[in-house]
């Protein structure tokens, strides 16, 4: 179901001097969990033989501020346990750490976990060799990621090239570098290793963000919390590509209207300039109008001028 929201009267169309109201796109359907058989490093394991319920109040015990999960983590280049790679990072880069002693974890490099309910320490893995305890919901055995917060449409996106899934909850990527939730898998086009850049609006690198993702219909990818605080400054085009990040056709109808209650001067009847598409790219010559130029070939006003 689509969420609605209500949007300012007017908003600025990049590259156009067009002003619309629209409806942005936000899915919430929530993809199921294949708890049955759960993804490790050395197999599967059924639940009937290992207990993977874990009750939400008793999880919400475990885990730090960045990551919901029973397991803590071996840096394998100091040696030392953190409970994830982000508090590892945060500590060894702390501005009152020596510079020279400062460090990322390699997150690949992760051999060793350690059980928070026994205490064992072993290799990557997802159940607790010791008290067999799922030490989290979601298991990446390429990325060495544990994470009860399964999150319901934009997953936190990571590269698992190396292992296949085994869950419906998120597909494999090749192109991409990365996996998607599923239920992307038809609405989107692929944009080559999205995922290995930053977000267009704060800059952070996605691929190692802990914030929700969201994939924008041309394919590119950027924080939710940013894409929200977009459209809240009306904002609704893809900061990279221009195009439009949800569906404009019932205000194009309005500004259609607008455009047929607005004639223009008879000095400006003949003149015609070219405009390039943002939506579909093509490059047109319209007729001049104060209140927008339409695309002949999408119909869209998604557009700005190049001659003329």
């Amino acid at each position: 179901m689509d969420e609605r929201i209500n949007l300012p009267a007017s908003l600025h169309l990049q590259g156009s001097s067009e002003e619309y109201t629209t409806q942005a796109i936000a899915p919430t359907e929530e993809p199921k969990l294949c708890n049955d058989h759960m993804h490790t490093d050395s197999g599967h394991f059924d639940r009937e033989t290992v207990n993977m319920e874990i009750p939400d109040d008793e999880s919400l015990e475990y885990g730090c501020s960045h990551y919901r999960r029973r397991c803590r983590i071996r840096a394998p280049c100091c040696n030392e346990i953190f409970d994830c790679r982000h508090c590892h990072n945060e500590a060894k880069n702390d501005i009152n750490v020596d510079p020279e002693e400062r460090h990322t974890i390699p997150r690949h490099q992760i051999q060793q976990v350690i059980c928070t309910l026994c205490g064992t320490e072993q290799e990557v893995r997802q159940m607790c060799v010791n008290c067999g305890v799922c030490m989290a919901k979601y298991f990446c055995g390429a990325c060495k990621l544990f994470d009860d917060d399964v999150r319901p449409f934009f997953l936190f996106i990571f590269r698992c090239l190396e292992f296949p899934r085994d869950s419906t909850t998120v597909m494999d990527v090749v192109f991409a570098g990365c996996c998607y939730s599923n239920l992307l898998r038809e609405s989107h086009p692929c944009v080559e290793l999205a995922m290995h850049h930053d977000c267009p609006v704060c800059f952070e690198y996605l691929f190692d963000s802990i914030d929700d993702v969201a994939v924008m219909p041309c394919g590119h990818t950027i924080h939710k919390n940013c894409l929200k605080e977009m459209q809240q400054h009306m904002q609704y085009v893809c900061p990279l590509c221009y195009k439009s990040v949800c569906d404009m056709s019932k205000y194009w109808e309005k500004l259609d209207m607008e455009v047929a209650a607005t004639p223009m001067p008879e000095f400006y009847h003949n003149k015609v300039i070219w405009i390039l598409c943002n939506d579909c790219g093509s490059n047109s010559e319209v007729g001049y109008h104060v209140v927008g130029h339409k695309c002949p070939s999408c119909k869209s006003y998604n557009t700005r001028q190049t001659r003329g």
